[in-house]
């Protein structure tokens, strides 16, 4: 028998005042998979990766994580469920007063499961190795190239072992070999650990090269939820626009 999704949403609903912006968005997401939601800037995919981890609330719907309904848990039952998570920022959000050690070492020394220094370090190495991070442990975020930035935060985000580990807008502002070396990470992560991954994006390219799946989100509905092969031979009016309008901006 096939496993359960890891993730799946149902029937989701949210608005900011008058202003709807999830509109009715199901969707399930297998374990080990890689997801990418695409859509423009204003299309909701913030808003909905946020209700992933219980930072919104919805008027309607389920939000199922590894078997559980985050919808109704209060501030005890969503902390156990974020511990499922590793999150990689944008722009990284590295601490910048501390070193590249004690950045991917953070989560090791407030999480409630104490280690001794030999094993925080040990953990540490283990995970910086995997991006091909070495010998930067006493370099802080100034030092580093936006590559680098990212794969040392995605060692944090991957140090307390997650399952899921979700991605906002990874590779915005990057140059292309940058973001080749970002696309990497993404593919090492899930090949390496076996994490299941939500990539937030609005970049075709690196979409096409990390998704097994990639749903495309527009004014809060998902229009057309295909893996990148079949994507692009979507009948859907919007979604052949954006395609299109991406890959003349790139050619």
């Amino acid at each position: 028998m096939s496993k359960p999704p890891i993730i799946r949403v149902v029937d989701l609903h949210k608005s900011f005042g008058e202003h709807p912006v999830l509109s009715g968005i199901n969707l399930s997401i297998r374990e080990g998979s890689t997801l990418v939601v695409l859509g423009g800037s204003g299309s909701g995919k913030t808003v909905f990766i946020k209700h992933l981890i219980g930072l919104l609330k919805p008027e309607r719907g389920q939000v199922w994580v590894d078997g559980e309904d985050v919808v109704p848990l209060g501030d005890e039952g969503l902390s156990r469920v974020r511990k499922k998570f590793g999150m990689v920022f944008q722009a990284a959000a590295l601490f910048d007063s501390m070193t590249v050690f004690e950045n991917v070492a953070f989560p090791l020394r407030e999480s409630a499961s104490k280690k001794s220094e030999k094993e925080i370090r040990e953990i540490v190495h283990s995970r910086l190795a995997l991006f091909d991070l070495r010998g930067i442990d006493e370099k802080f975020p100034a030092d580093l190239s936006g590559g680098m930035r990212k794969r040392v935060g995605l060692a944090r985000a991957i140090v307390l072992n997650p399952k899921i580990v979700l991605y906002d807008e990874p590779t915005t502002g990057l140059d292309p070999i940058t973001t080749d070396y970002v696309d990497e990470m993404i593919l090492q992560a899930k090949a390496s650990l076996g994490v299941t991954s939500v990539v937030i994006s609005h970049d075709v390219a690196s979409a096409f090269k990390v998704a097994d799946e990639v749903a495309f989100l527009s004014q809060g509905k998902i229009l057309e939820l295909a893996p990148p092969a079949a994507l692009r031979n979507s009948k859907a009016p919007e979604v052949q626009r954006f395609l299109d309008s991406w890959f003349r901006k790139n050619e």
